[in-house]
């Protein structure tokens, strides 16, 4: 593991590291901030899966999260949203290929050799992590934008008990019905979409649903609404009984002005679960 860069943030440590991915098939960035009580000991962690044509970064330097994940004693992980390099697979169209992983493993050509994302966040990633790094990895929390938080909620629901709570900030609630998730679950894992239900997180709410609290907030001025399909998901927690907190937020948009405005609410809602029991 390379360090690329450590900074001084609310008494803490934000950093910048590259390592190589097995899932991935190469050299994989992520940032990590780590709260001044993991100077001490293993502290909680809550992961941030960032959307369509984001890196590590986005999240990172327009989030606001540090500061409140620092009250609160809990580190952040920020991976990267798909592999990258040369040697890796791409397309011109900014929802497919690099920076558009979708966190699925990919199935067919050309992606299928680097495209793990499901694998690097559930498995390869968090090993990385546990052997480098002060943290309590029996105290997980997953969160996530837009295509981040397709994979937050998919991921929560696919994995019992990996997650304590999960949230989302204007996630693609249906991509199975969506011209965000339709095109890319045909690219990535082919034409069978009995594939693709195992990455729709309506769908999975109905069929598993998630043992613990669930947040989700989206804009009414969000510019891509309809893609999201938050009515979807509102029925299919209605239909499954999940106790869940689904928000709409009047006049906000799809941008990281929205991520921040309600990202001490994300971070306190998890903190919660984190610290119970």
């Amino acid at each position: 593991m390379d360090v690329i860069s450590e900074n001084r943030a609310f008494g803490g440590v934000q950093g910048v590291y590259r390592h190589s991915s097995h899932s991935c098939g190469c050299e994989m960035t992520f940032g990590l901030f780590l709260p001044e009580e993991a100077r001490d000991g293993p502290v909680p962690v809550l992961w941030y899966l960032s959307g369509l044509t984001c890196t590590h970064e986005n999240a990172m330097v327009k989030a606001g999260a540090q500061g409140w994940a620092a009250e609160q004693g809990i580190a952040l992980v920020f991976p990267d949203t798909s592999p990258r390099g040369d040697a890796v697979a791409d397309d011109d169209a900014f929802d497919l290929g690099q920076g558009a992983g979708f966190y699925v493993n990919a199935t067919q050509k050309p992606w299928a050799p680097h495209y793990r994302m499901w694998d690097y966040v559930a498995e390869d990633l968090p090993s990385m992590l546990q052997e480098e790094f002060p943290l309590d990895m029996a105290r997980q929390a997953i969160t996530g934008h837009s295509m981040g938080g397709h994979g937050a909620l998919t991921l929560a629901m696919s994995l019992p008990g990996r997650f304590r709570s999960v949230s989302a900030f204007a996630p693609i609630c249906n991509p199975m019905a969506s011209d965000w998730g339709a095109k890319q679950f045909a690219a990535y894992l082919g034409g069978d979409e009995a594939q693709w239900a195992a990455h729709d997180a309506s769908h999975l709410m109905r069929e598993r649903g998630f043992d613990g609290p669930v947040l989700v907030d989206t804009g009414t001025d969000d510019q891509f609404y309809d893609f999201l399909r938050p009515a979807a998901l509102a029925d299919a927690v209605v239909e499954r009984r999940q106790v869940a907190s689904l928000r709409l937020q009047k006049g906000y948009d799809h941008s990281y002005f929205f991520v921040s405005s309600f990202m001490e609410d994300h971070v306190a809602f998890h903190a919660e679960a984190l610290y119970a029991g």
